[in-house]
């Protein structure tokens, strides 16, 4: 079996998603971060969409390590790695096919049989009441846990910022037994974050995600010591060497790798080895609802050290929620998530649908 082709898809001039044709009829879907689109598109077609017509399908190490080398000089993050992401996922799908199982059987079986989620809100319009009464909604769902977005990223401790009042509210609403999350998005310097820290350990807040720059790793480490909040970070880090640094120097409590992000399943499972060599607990960060989270859900079933709720992102998906690509949606039941036990992923693309939407 060859691949006679890597097909790049934008929907709606956001969403990103890859196709891996082979000549044997069998195809591959992955997704790329649609932080920009344009770019990663661009990258998938023009750098590496030509180094694997061709190839065996199977060798996965390979080809993924011949992605990472072969565009020189492109860089050791950001778009090549989250374009590599789109690819390696297609490859995991396309393997599971291939071998008639689920992919999580390729990643060692199922060490949970479902995953606990968290509800994400990414919304920063809402007053602190509005999200407590959202917050409440999602408890009473099943769903483990709430994070709120409550300033503006990379703020520099100059911005909007309603976390200590979000957090009030909601804890008020939700009681004590709820677990409440924070990201700020590298809203705040070293001193601020750290007396941030400690309020919202008052306030029993669970996890406190990315405060400051992420490339300051030795702010972290000491914004680490200086609290007992947990500290989580990784949604900016796309390899195992950088995870590495983030663990030894950074001294972060959680690691929050992003499938979509970070070179795909094959450099993911590196990262979970690292977690576990350095005894590190992964709350991975998710923000695609569709073959985003159908990859997350094989690695969260299959990684131990998944063992945290994961984060589901609650907001509107127009590609999910107004005009449906897939059909056999996986979402929560009662706050847990479980893959489909279909061969690959188990993501059954409605071709229609996606060339409608298709805008690249």
């Amino acid at each position: 079996m060859r691949i006679t082709a890597v097909e790049s898809i934008v929907l709606l001039d956001q969403f990103h998603l890859v196709k891996v044709h082979t000549d044997e009829g069998v195809t591959g879907v992955g997704e790329v971060s649609p932080m920009n689109a344009g770019v990663t598109h661009a990258v998938v077609t023009q750098a590496l969409a030509p180094l694997l017509v061709g190839e065996d399908p199977s060798d996965i190490e390979r080809l993924w390590r011949r992605l990472y080398t072969k565009p020189y000089k492109l860089g050791p993050m950001g778009a090549q790695l989250e374009a590599i992401a789109g690819i390696d996922i297609a490859l995991w799908d396309l393997l599971g096919k291939l071998a008639g199982l689920p992919t999580y059987k390729l990643l060692g079986g199922k060490y949970r049989q479902g995953m606990k989620v968290y509800a994400s809100s990414m919304s920063r319009s809402m007053t602190p009441e509005e999200e407590a009464e959202r917050a409440l909604s999602f408890k009473e769902q099943g769903f483990h846990g709430y994070k709120i977005h409550s300033a503006t990223p990379w703020m520099h401790d100059d911005g909007f910022d309603q976390t200590i009042a979000t957090v009030t509210a909601v804890r008020e609403l939700v009681g004590p037994e709820f677990d409440i999350m924070v990201d700020v998005n590298n809203a705040y310097y070293e001193h601020s974050a750290i007396a941030m820290a400690r309020e919202l350990q008052f306030l029993g807040v669970w996890h406190f995600e990315e405060p400051l720059a992420a490339h300051d790793y030795e702010a972290y480490a000491r914004l680490a010591a200086a609290v007992d909040i947990p500290i989580a970070v990784g949604e900016q880090e796309y390899t195992t060497w950088q995870f590495r640094d983030l663990i030894l120097r950074g001294q972060v409590d959680i690691l929050q790798p992003d499938v979509i992000k970070c070179g795909g399943i094959t450099e993911f499972k590196k990262i979970a080895v690292l977690a576990d060599t350095f005894t590190k607990p992964i709350t991975v960060h998710n923000t695609q609802q569709t073959v985003g989270t159908s990859a997350h859900a094989h690695l969260w079933v299959s990684t131990p050290s998944c063992v945290y709720p994961q984060e589901y992102n609650i907001e509107h998906n127009p590609i999910l929620d107004d005009t449906p690509i897939w059909q056999n949606p996986l979402v929560p039941v009662d706050g847990v998530m479980t893959p489909h036990d279909l061969p690959g992923l188990g993501v059954e693309l409605d071709d229609e649908v996606v060339a409608r939407l298709r805008t690249a």
